[in-house]
């Protein structure tokens, strides 16, 4: 004797299903695109770019950290996702990503094994982003969850960056260190 199928649910057959959860969406309304970031689970947040005319994902990249920023460039196919958490006792680790939404290729801006928790992201111009970081940890330094330190970063062209290219012992994000801080109160996620 055979039994009937009986369908509960399909898998996926929802907007936005391949970042789960979504906790985070930025507009990019001139190109018609969508950038949705998942809830972080399991070690991983993945952030996935839509169509807003058919919901259709047309690139996907997945973080090992938390999305708190995101942020299309002006002219160019590319997207900047920051990234972060607090290590539990010390560091304030994170990532900024860099995709080509024409490849779906990804770099990661920052080369330290532990990088910087980006807090905010902002294109001021085609060549200059700023970016919100914590500071790298909170030793001794009880001002680490209120502030952080503001930098931008200049590229001539944002397409061609190299991996590693922008971490604080280099250019702007050096210079950013050294600079006075900035109120940036986060949750320690």
């Amino acid at each position: 004797m055979t039994s009937p199928l009986r369908i509960d649910r399909v898998l996926g057959d929802r907007p936005f299903a391949e970042v789960g959860e979504p906790a985070l969406a930025v507009a990019e309304e001139s190109r018609g695109l969508l950038a949705v970031a998942g809830t972080y689970e399991f070690v991983t947040a993945p952030v996935g770019v839509y169509d807003v005319g058919d919901l259709g994902c047309r690139a996907l990249l997945r973080s090992g950290y938390p999305v708190h920023a995101m942020a299309f460039h002006p002219t160019f196919p590319l997207l900047v996702v920051g990234t972060g958490r607090y290590d539990g006792g010390y560091f304030f680790e994170g990532e900024l990503l860099l995709m080509d939404l024409e490849t779906s290729t990804e770099v990661s801006l920052i080369e330290h094994p532990l990088g910087r928790q980006v807090l905010a992201l902002e294109w001021l111009t085609g060549q200059e982003l700023r970016v919100l970081m914590a500071p790298p940890d909170d030793w001794q330094d009880k001002d680490a969850w209120a502030e952080g330190h503001v930098a931008v970063v200049r590229r001539r062209d944002w397409r061609v960056v190299p991996p590693g290219s922008s971490w604080p012992d280099r250019g702007s994000l050096r210079l950013a260190l050294t600079a006075g801080r900035t109120p940036a109160v986060r949750s320690p996620v």
